[in-house]
């Protein structure tokens, strides 16, 4: 499991995550939805290590990221669609991560086959499209078998077919006991895939429950999000405006 305590990030005056605390449990789909600017994608940087906090702590099933000693083995994540090097195959790119953490090298052409580029591994990865990259980085996140994995945005660049895709991986991984958490700007989304839902505003933690305790009395997810979120939204047009108004 993921557990944050206290999670802070100050960027100069400016707070971008401050005293945050959740625990991310498997066996579901867990989503973080937030705002532009709520502090998502610092949040998860900061999970995995990429960021240092200024306070507080995040661990993976008991232990700092940077302890981890064999890091894709315990948690994958996908936070950037294009961090490969455009040159390398998409088949040379897992590769090379599979040789550096110590995995199999029969691993790489399993998760090709799991993200639908088997067809296409021997290809240079920077003429992939968005969408294949985001495939390319789903595929590099399971390519541990981790029990633990990380998605921020993932469904960015996907077709319908693809996103329809992503909902059953991202399922079927939860099913399995693993820990799923899944960063989405797409509220219908959410609804469809996520069982339980973090939800933040300005660095600050919103909500922490089940996406049936947020719609319960027939109130819709996009609702009970502008409902939680109204104040810390960081553009607020005249349409959203009336919106609140009018409730």
């Amino acid at each position: 499991m993921i557990e944050v305590r206290g999670l802070t990030k100050r960027y100069g005056s400016t707070v971008a995550v401050g005293g945050l605390d959740f625990d991310v449990r498997p066996g579901v789909v867990t989503g973080f939805l937030g705002p532009n600017g709520s502090g998502k994608s610092t949040t998860m940087r900061m999970i995995i290590g990429l960021d240092r906090p200024d306070a507080g702590t995040a661990h993976i099933n008991g232990t700092p990221y940077h302890r981890l000693a064999w890091p894709l083995r315990e948690v994958g994540a996908l936070l950037e669609a294009r961090t490969f090097h455009p040159g390398r195959s998409a088949e040379n790119h897992l590769a090379a991560l599979a040789a550096g953490n110590g995995i199999p090298r029969a691993r790489v052409r399993a998760v090709l086959d799991t993200v639908g580029l088997s067809d296409v591994a021997a290809r240079r990865a920077g003429g992939f499209s968005l969408g294949m990259s985001q495939r390319l980085g789903i595929a590099a996140a399971l390519l541990g078998d981790p029990p633990v994995l990380l998605f921020d945005e993932p469904v960015n660049g996907l077709d319908p077919e693809g996103v329809r895709w992503l909902r059953g991986l991202v399922t079927s991984l939860a099913a399995e006991g693993r820990t799923v958490l899944l960063s989405s700007h797409l509220i219908s989304e959410m609804a469809l895939t996520a069982d339980r839902l973090i939800v933040i505003g300005r660095g600050a933690l919103l909500a922490d429950s089940s996406v049936a305790e947020l719609t319960r009395e027939g109130r819709s997810l996009e609702e009970a999000f502008f409902e939680l979120t109204g104040d810390s939204a960081e553009y607020r047009g005249n349409d959203h405006a009336q919106h609140r108004r009018t409730r």
